[in-house]
């Protein structure tokens, strides 16, 4: 049987985009499941920096990515996430989200074995459901047949802006030079590296969220969604 992606909304783009604020409104406004497939990435990460397993070592990464117990559930601490990311019993949300782990998942989930492990939990999560799937490839590569496509994209300056916020935010002291630095040399890699390169795909809809309110932003991306659910015949 084929699979249905019908009701998928895919949201990518490169980090500090805008793509988890403009999901999370999303997700309320349509009644879908928030998935941000980053996280998947960022957990193995995290555990191949405990374990000792260098970002260049494609085969251990592989291995762990297999092995690992990774859960993604709704939110149960309101302290501002927007989900949970479990690591077998442990809650490893904020410690997934640190300038450590966004220098090293790059090259973590470049890898084309680290990302065939993890393909499958995507697409058997999106099948048969109403989800909003975030991340750098869901519309090129993990559910190129989603019936929304959406890419987002942002000046560089007004991204390190946003993401040095948000560390802040968390009480992580950081400087504008750094994440600034930090968000170039991903962009770099992202869009150049062999396996699933960060593009948008032909059929998204492309939005520039530099000086845009994200009512204006999602208001736009929900009119688009509930279109596309009446043309496929689906309840919207």
């Amino acid at each position: 049987m084929q699979p249905d992606h019908r009701q998928v909304i895919a949201i990518d783009g490169p980090g500090a985009a805008g793509k988890s604020t403009v999901a999370q409104e999303l997700a309320n406004r349509t009644g879908a499941f928030l998935f941000d497939t980053g996280a998947l990435y960022r957990a193995v990460t995290l555990a191949s920096i405990r374990a000792g397993i260098g970002g260049c070592d494609a085969d251990r990464l592989a291995n762990l990515a297999r092995d690992l117990d990774i859960q993604i559930r709704p939110p149960s601490i309101p302290d501002g996430r927007q989900v949970d990311v479990l690591l077998g019993d442990e809650d490893i949300t904020w410690a997934i989200r640190t300038p450590e782990i966004d220098a090293a998942v790059s090259e973590v989930s470049a890898h084309s074995s680290v990302r065939h492990e993890l393909l499958a939990i995507q697409r058997r999560i999106a099948d048969g459901a109403r989800v909003v799937m975030v991340g750098r490839d869901i519309g090129t590569v993990v559910v190129p047949q989603a019936g929304t496509k959406v890419y987002l994209v942002a000046s560089t300056p007004e991204r390190a802006r946003r993401r040095l916020q948000e560390l802040r935010g968390r009480g992580i002291e950081a400087t504008f030079d750094q994440v600034l630095a930090d968000l170039e040399a991903r962009d770099t890699y992202d869009s150049t590296r062999e396996t699933a390169p960060l593009s948008a795909a032909a059929d998204a809809i492309v939005i520039d969220t530099d000086g845009r309110s994200v009512e204006e932003i999602v208001s736009g991306i929900e009119e688009a969604v509930r279109a596309a659910w009446l043309a496929a015949g689906v309840s919207a």
